[in-house]
């Protein structure tokens, strides 16, 4: 207690909110200790929130983990094409394998892609994802109004007079076009850490 106290009295403000991670190594039966420590640094220094250290992943997920990693972000260059800006009417764009457009496009645009297509922004041009038979590609927006819309070899025509105004995302099911709530489905949950697009 008087270690942390010489420590936290040197960080003065800093302490107010904090987080901190109590770390008692291989040691069992530390519950009370722990306890009391977190009390004590709430009540005399106002650290916010007091917690365990992490739980350490198997060696083999772990090691699975950090090679897909060192792979995927050091080795391996990326076919994503990312643009920032409008698309305007009469302009096409087209991707290798993802696009992802940060802006609106706009009706009479053409966005077309070998993977996935994402706008960060209003979607209400004409897109076709996984051109040309890739079934698992998907079509993400801000605001989902296409005037049309094809995923693979599927294609539908598009709702340009909805509401809009929600992130949604369009998918094949059954050789079928199906759009769904982005923030109700969250599609990307079942992603167990980040891979290279």
């Amino acid at each position: 207690m008087e270690e942390l106290e010489t420590l936290f009295k040197r960080l003065q403000h800093l302490t107010v909110n904090a987080g901190v991670v109590i770390d008692t190594g291989e040691a069992a039966g530390c519950g009370q200790l722990v306890e009391k420590i977190e009390r004590y640094l709430k009540e005399d220094f106002g650290v916010g929130l007091v917690s365990g250290p992490p739980e350490k992943r198997s060696i083999p997920v772990e090691r699975i983990r950090q090679r897909d990693i060192s792979k995927g972000w050091t080795h391996h260059s990326s076919n994503v094409l990312m643009l920032r800006g409008r698309v305007r009417s009469g302009q096409k764009i087209e991707g290798k394998k993802h696009v992802i457009i940060t802006g609106d496009v706009n009706p009479g645009a053409e966005i077309t892609a070998g993977g996935d297509i994402y706008i960060l922004g209003k979607l209400l041009g004409q897109v076709h994802a996984g051109q040309p038979d890739n079934e698992d590609a998907i079509v993400f927006a801000l605001d989902f109004r296409p005037s049309r819309i094809q995923i693979a070899t599927v294609l539908a025509a598009g709702l340009p007079d909805a509401q809009g105004g929600t992130a949604e995302y369009a998918f094949l099911d059954n050789e079928r076009i199906v759009v769904d709530n982005y923030l109700e489905a969250n599609p990307f949950a079942r992603l167990p850490w980040p891979e290279v697009m």
